[in-house]
């Protein structure tokens, strides 16, 4: 029995649709980066882009569990000495971009390199509830009925 490899022509991308509201963000992370790579395909290669297009709505509304929302924190550096800022998830929400949460998490969930630059710009992020991806009709993927721990009432 030989091992299958995807060819590029053999790959068929899905749009897929997830309403992140109330969605605990680690748990929401996993599930898009899973999607992103094509994991959950049987035909999954490792060194192709296999994956769907994801689509998250309502990224301003996600939920951490715990205090991580006030104790948690984000770190970068300015490039100059001395130059490293935090942040909390709580400042970042309550910001100007608060769909960043959403894809530092699954940008973290990937492994790094070219290959997976390619699958995070299949990600789509927006704050709020309108997208301009309606003429790809995507589907409805249900997260929060996965598993009664995703939803945080």
């Amino acid at each position: 029995m030989k091992t299958y490899s995807a060819k590029p022509e053999d790959i068929e991308k899905k749009w897929i649709l997830i309403d992140a509201e109330n969605m605990i963000v680690g748990r929401l992370a996993a599930v898009i980066a899973t999607r992103l790579r094509g994991k959950h395909l049987p035909t999954f290669t490792p060194h192709m882009d296999c994956g769907d297009h994801v689509v998250v709505i309502n990224a301003d509304k996600v939920k951490f569990t715990g205090k991580k929302m006030a104790d948690k924190k984000y770190y970068r550096h300015t490039g100059y000495p001395g130059g490293i800022k935090e942040t909390t998830p709580e400042k970042v929400l309550e910001g100007k971009f608060p769909e960043r949460v959403v894809e530092m998490a699954v940008k973290r969930m990937l492994p790094r390199g070219p290959l997976a630059r390619q699958q995070l710009s299949n990600l789509k992020v927006y704050a709020g509830s309108d997208h301009p991806h309606e003429a790809q009709s995507p589907e409805q993927l249900d997260v929060a009925a996965m598993n009664s721990k995703n939803v945080r009432a």
